[in-house]
Protein backbone atom coordinates (compact mmCIF):
# COMPACT_ATOMS: atom_id res chain seq x y z
CA UNK A 1 0.00 0.00 0.00
CA UNK A 2 1.28 3.31 -1.00
CA UNK A 3 -0.05 6.55 1.01
CA UNK A 4 -0.69 9.92 0.11
CA UNK A 5 -1.40 12.77 1.99
CA UNK A 6 -3.68 16.11 1.73
CA UNK A 7 -4.78 19.07 3.61
CA UNK A 8 -3.48 20.54 6.56
CA UNK A 9 -1.48 17.56 9.27
CA UNK A 10 -2.77 19.79 11.78
CA UNK A 11 -6.47 19.17 11.34
CA UNK A 12 -8.24 17.83 14.01
CA UNK A 13 -10.40 15.63 11.55
CA UNK A 14 -8.45 13.03 9.46
CA UNK A 15 -10.32 11.42 6.65
CA UNK A 16 -8.92 8.50 5.45
CA UNK A 17 -9.65 6.98 1.73
CA UNK A 18 -8.78 3.69 0.53
CA UNK A 19 -8.11 4.82 -3.35
CA UNK A 20 -6.91 3.58 -6.89
CA UNK A 21 -5.33 4.59 -9.72
CA UNK A 22 -8.50 6.49 -10.82
CA UNK A 23 -9.52 8.11 -7.68
CA UNK A 24 -5.93 9.90 -7.03
CA UNK A 25 -6.65 11.10 -10.51
CA UNK A 26 -9.99 13.14 -9.37
CA UNK A 27 -8.66 13.12 -5.95
CA UNK A 28 -7.63 17.24 -5.94
CA UNK A 29 -11.64 18.35 -7.18
CA UNK A 30 -13.08 15.60 -4.41
CA UNK A 31 -10.94 17.74 -1.60
CA UNK A 32 -12.49 20.85 -2.57
CA UNK A 33 -15.72 19.74 -3.02
CA UNK A 34 -15.92 18.66 0.63
CA UNK A 35 -14.30 22.02 1.70
CA UNK A 36 -17.20 23.98 -0.75
CA UNK A 37 -19.54 21.92 1.34
CA UNK A 38 -18.40 22.11 4.74
CA UNK A 39 -16.01 25.03 5.14
CA UNK A 40 -14.68 22.39 7.28
CA UNK A 41 -10.57 22.03 8.13
CA UNK A 42 -9.21 18.27 7.21
CA UNK A 43 -6.54 16.09 6.71
CA UNK A 44 -7.04 13.53 3.92
CA UNK A 45 -4.91 10.25 3.83
CA UNK A 46 -4.97 8.45 0.60
CA UNK A 47 -4.19 4.71 0.87
CA UNK A 48 -3.64 2.89 -2.47
CA UNK A 49 -4.13 -0.54 -2.12
CA UNK A 50 -1.93 -3.00 -4.13
CA UNK A 51 -4.97 -5.17 -5.28
CA UNK A 52 -8.36 -3.50 -5.79
CA UNK A 53 -10.39 -6.94 -5.40
CA UNK A 54 -7.97 -8.92 -2.66
CA UNK A 55 -7.13 -6.00 -0.30
CA UNK A 56 -10.99 -4.66 0.19
CA UNK A 57 -12.55 -7.48 0.38
CA UNK A 58 -13.84 -8.91 3.88
CA UNK A 59 -14.24 -12.69 2.81
CA UNK A 60 -13.44 -14.31 -0.81
CA UNK A 61 -16.28 -14.23 -3.71
CA UNK A 62 -16.48 -15.26 -7.20
CA UNK A 63 -15.53 -12.58 -9.68
CA UNK A 64 -18.57 -10.86 -11.55
CA UNK A 65 -16.92 -8.95 -13.80
CA UNK A 66 -13.65 -9.54 -15.82
CA UNK A 67 -11.79 -12.81 -14.36
CA UNK A 68 -10.62 -11.60 -11.06
CA UNK A 69 -11.82 -13.38 -8.17
CA UNK A 70 -12.05 -11.10 -4.68
CA UNK A 71 -9.71 -12.32 -2.25
CA UNK A 72 -9.94 -11.91 2.37
CA UNK A 73 -7.63 -8.95 2.34
CA UNK A 74 -9.61 -6.62 4.25
CA UNK A 75 -8.43 -7.78 7.97
CA UNK A 76 -5.12 -7.23 7.02
CA UNK A 77 -5.68 -3.78 5.06
CA UNK A 78 -7.47 -2.48 8.40
CA UNK A 79 -4.60 -3.57 10.14
CA UNK A 80 -2.71 -1.35 8.38
CA UNK A 81 -4.67 1.80 8.26
CA UNK A 82 -5.30 1.29 11.75
CA UNK A 83 -1.80 2.37 12.73
CA UNK A 84 -2.54 6.12 11.46
CA UNK A 85 -5.22 6.35 13.87
CA UNK A 86 -3.91 6.49 16.98
CA UNK A 87 -3.32 10.27 17.78
CA UNK A 88 -4.82 11.74 20.65
CA UNK A 89 -7.10 14.32 19.63
CA UNK A 90 -7.88 13.60 16.21
CA UNK A 91 -11.37 12.46 14.82
CA UNK A 92 -11.11 9.62 11.96
CA UNK A 93 -13.30 8.63 9.49
CA UNK A 94 -13.12 6.15 6.65
CA UNK A 95 -14.61 6.06 2.91
CA UNK A 96 -14.30 5.33 -0.14
CA UNK A 97 -15.71 4.73 -3.57
CA UNK A 98 -17.30 1.27 -4.90
CA UNK A 99 -15.69 -1.55 -3.54
CA UNK A 100 -13.44 0.79 -1.08
CA UNK A 101 -16.99 1.71 0.19
CA UNK A 102 -17.94 -1.97 0.80
CA UNK A 103 -14.59 -1.67 2.72
CA UNK A 104 -15.23 1.24 4.75
CA UNK A 105 -18.66 -0.51 5.80
CA UNK A 106 -17.05 -3.75 6.93
CA UNK A 107 -14.71 -1.97 9.06
CA UNK A 108 -16.93 -0.01 10.70
CA UNK A 109 -18.39 -3.39 11.82
CA UNK A 110 -14.78 -4.64 13.66
CA UNK A 111 -13.75 -1.07 15.18
CA UNK A 112 -14.95 1.50 16.66
CA UNK A 113 -12.30 3.98 15.87
CA UNK A 114 -13.67 5.92 12.87
CA UNK A 115 -16.80 8.21 13.94
CA UNK A 116 -18.23 8.70 10.76
CA UNK A 117 -18.49 6.20 7.20
CA UNK A 118 -19.05 7.05 4.13
CA UNK A 119 -19.76 5.07 2.04
CA UNK A 120 -20.26 6.03 -1.70
CA UNK A 121 -21.66 3.84 -4.75
CA UNK A 122 -20.23 0.76 -2.49
CA UNK A 123 -20.81 -2.95 -3.62
CA UNK A 124 -23.35 -3.91 -1.43
CA UNK A 125 -23.91 -7.00 -4.13
CA UNK A 126 -21.19 -8.21 -2.81
CA UNK A 127 -22.08 -12.33 -1.81
CA UNK A 128 -23.11 -12.14 1.73
CA UNK A 129 -22.66 -8.90 2.88
CA UNK A 130 -26.51 -8.05 3.13
CA UNK A 131 -26.53 -10.70 5.35
CA UNK A 132 -23.69 -10.61 7.43
CA UNK A 133 -24.68 -6.55 8.21
CA UNK A 134 -27.95 -8.01 9.55
CA UNK A 135 -25.88 -9.58 12.35
CA UNK A 136 -23.16 -7.07 13.13
CA UNK A 137 -23.75 -3.65 14.52
CA UNK A 138 -21.87 -0.62 13.62
CA UNK A 139 -19.74 0.92 15.79
CA UNK A 140 -19.56 4.43 14.39
CA UNK A 141 -22.01 7.45 14.86
CA UNK A 142 -22.90 8.47 11.54
CA UNK A 143 -22.99 6.67 8.19
CA UNK A 144 -23.66 8.14 4.83
CA UNK A 145 -25.02 5.17 1.82
CA UNK A 146 -25.24 6.57 -1.72
CA UNK A 147 -25.63 4.97 -5.22
CA UNK A 148 -26.66 5.73 -8.79
CA UNK A 149 -30.38 5.67 -9.90
CA UNK A 150 -29.61 3.38 -12.83
CA UNK A 151 -26.79 1.05 -10.56
CA UNK A 152 -29.37 -1.82 -10.38
CA UNK A 153 -29.65 -2.00 -14.24
CA UNK A 154 -26.50 -4.11 -15.10
CA UNK A 155 -26.22 -7.10 -17.00
CA UNK A 156 -24.85 -8.98 -14.12
CA UNK A 157 -27.70 -11.05 -11.84
CA UNK A 158 -25.24 -10.29 -9.03
CA UNK A 159 -24.41 -6.30 -9.39
CA UNK A 160 -28.35 -6.03 -10.25
CA UNK A 161 -29.18 -6.37 -6.70
CA UNK A 162 -26.93 -3.60 -5.79
CA UNK A 163 -30.09 -1.37 -4.96
CA UNK A 164 -32.02 -3.59 -2.58
CA UNK A 165 -29.44 -4.46 -0.88
CA UNK A 166 -28.59 -1.33 -0.30
CA UNK A 167 -31.62 -0.19 0.76
CA UNK A 168 -32.14 -3.39 3.21
CA UNK A 169 -28.69 -2.17 4.64
CA UNK A 170 -29.88 1.34 5.23
CA UNK A 171 -32.83 0.09 6.97
CA UNK A 172 -30.77 -1.95 9.55
CA UNK A 173 -28.76 1.04 10.05
CA UNK A 174 -31.95 3.50 10.69
CA UNK A 175 -32.74 0.59 13.60
CA UNK A 176 -29.61 1.55 15.08
CA UNK A 177 -28.32 4.47 17.44
CA UNK A 178 -26.67 6.40 14.74
CA UNK A 179 -27.24 8.47 12.13
CA UNK A 180 -27.08 7.61 8.29
CA UNK A 181 -28.70 8.43 5.58
CA UNK A 182 -29.08 6.91 2.26
CA UNK A 183 -28.99 9.45 -1.13
CA UNK A 184 -29.95 8.81 -4.68
CA UNK A 185 -27.88 10.27 -7.19
CA UNK A 186 -28.17 10.13 -10.85
CA UNK A 187 -26.67 7.90 -13.11
CA UNK A 188 -24.87 4.68 -13.16
CA UNK A 189 -21.82 3.17 -11.48
CA UNK A 190 -19.04 5.51 -13.31
CA UNK A 191 -21.13 9.01 -13.18
CA UNK A 192 -19.42 11.25 -10.88
CA UNK A 193 -17.37 9.40 -8.33
CA UNK A 194 -15.41 12.15 -7.13
CA UNK A 195 -18.73 14.18 -6.35
CA UNK A 196 -20.66 11.17 -5.13
CA UNK A 197 -17.38 10.67 -2.46
CA UNK A 198 -17.53 14.12 -1.72
CA UNK A 199 -20.90 14.74 -1.10
CA UNK A 200 -20.83 11.34 1.52
CA UNK A 201 -17.35 12.48 3.44
CA UNK A 202 -19.54 16.04 3.72
CA UNK A 203 -22.60 14.70 4.95
CA UNK A 204 -21.00 12.68 7.89
CA UNK A 205 -17.94 15.31 8.69
CA UNK A 206 -21.37 17.67 9.48
CA UNK A 207 -23.51 15.04 11.22
CA UNK A 208 -20.83 14.10 13.86
CA UNK A 209 -19.74 15.66 16.77
CA UNK A 210 -15.71 16.44 16.84
CA UNK A 211 -13.91 15.57 19.72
Amino acid sequence: MKLYKYGNPEAERILIQMVDDHDLAGIEQEIALIREMTGLDFYLLAIKVDSWNKDLSPWPAPAVFGRENFGDGARDTLKEILKYTGEAGKTYYLGGYSLAGLFALWAAMQTDVFAGIAAASPSAWFPDFYEYVQKHAMQTSAVCLSLGDKEHKSRSPVMATVEDKLRGIYAQLQMQPLKSTLVMNPGNHFRDPELRTAKAFAWVLQHTDII
